[in-house]
């Protein structure tokens, strides 16, 4: 592995770490006085964030052909709107 992949590994693990810490902040920490809406909104632009990060180095789809990008947020949709339509079903 050379010095500017390490290099780039660990920043991307850094982000990771001040993201889930970022998370605790909004959710967890009540003297920041932030509504539910507001810190929920928040940890879910930060989940999205981290997955994006996760799945673009540490599995290796940024350096993919796009066909396979394509195909992976095909299935990502594809399963939202399974679980959309789930949702729907039971109430």
């Amino acid at each position: 592995m050379s010095d500017d992949s390490l290099k780039l590994y660990t920043a991307i693990y850094v982000a990771l770490l001040v993201a889930a810490a970022l998370n605790f902040v909004l959710f967890e920490a009540e003297f920041l006085n932030f509504t539910y809406a507001q810190a929920l909104g928040g940890t879910l632009l930060i989940a999205t964030v981290k997955t994006l990060l996760i799945v673009a180095y540490f599995q290796h789809l940024r350096w993919e052909n796009r066909s396979l990008t394509y195909v992976m947020g095909l299935a990502l949709a594809l399963t939202m709107l399974l679980m959309a339509a789930a949702t729907y079903s039971i109430s």
